[in-house]
């Protein structure tokens, strides 16, 4: 079996590099209490991974007499005040990613986060993370859409077959899935069983270069 490097490795932010989900989450809650409404875990949880304007939508169906680009805005300027006080990293996300890095393999963060919390959180890799950024105001159709992938792909004239995605949550993997691109699930808060990822790790920790080339070299293998 002839080994095959990633044209490019594609990672999703949100619970993937960084565990952010609680800190978005709180904002909401806070936002919704704000206008006297309330605001589930499990409501929450249908979020994940989403559409930050999808959010907004939520928000405003609980009440919240903002526009959909105020609240979006509000919402990222909160998480990005925590992500200072604290990067959450997810376990193994940074010394993976340096180990792509330093075996030469071009990586993008595919985030549906604005553009300005992207780099907030890039800011603060102690190393050149990342040769591009997608985020959710690049896109006109955010996750479970493939957009955001065939764009990333497309930007390194890969095939999105030639293109390894790492993913958490339901819609992104349902977004790399559909883009084509072959997509290792790193389940969070939610099973991605069925999701139709091309193999499921339960963490990153102690994942190098090699594990993600090996996900990639197999997928090319016929079924016996």
């Amino acid at each position: 079996m002839t080994e095959q490097k990633p044209a490019a490795v594609l990672w999703d932010m949100d619970g993937t590099l960084v565990d952010t989900e609680p800190y978005w989450m709180t904002a909401q809650t806070a936002l919704i209490e704000s206008y006297g409404g309330s605001w589930t875990h499990e409501e929450a949880l249908d979020l994940v991974g989403s559409g930050l304007w999808r959010t907004a939508r939520a928000m405003q169906a609980k009440g919240v007499e903002m526009g959909e680009d105020a609240i979006v805005t509000l919402l990222s300027e909160q998480v990005m005040e925590q992500i200072t006080v604290a990067v959450p990293w997810r376990p193994g996300a940074k010394e993976l990613l340096s180990d792509l890095r330093q075996s030469g393999i071009p990586t993008a963060l595919v985030t549906m986060s604005i553009g300005v919390m992207a780099e907030h959180v890039r800011s603060f890799i102690p190393f050149d993370g990342f040769d591009l950024v997608i985020s959710g105001d690049d896109v006109t159709h955010p996750k479970p859409h493939p957009e955001a992938y065939l764009a990333a792909a497309a930007h390194f004239g890969a095939a999105p077959a030639d293109c390894v995605a790492i993913e958490d949550s339901v819609a992104g993997t349902a977004s790399a899935v559909a883009a084509g691109v072959v997509t290792i699930g790193v389940p969070h808060y939610l099973s991605l069983d069925g999701s139709g990822a091309t193999v499921l790790w339960p963490t990153l920790e102690g994942r190098r270069t090699a594990d993600v080339v090996r996900v990639l070299t197999e997928s090319r293998t016929p079924a016996s």
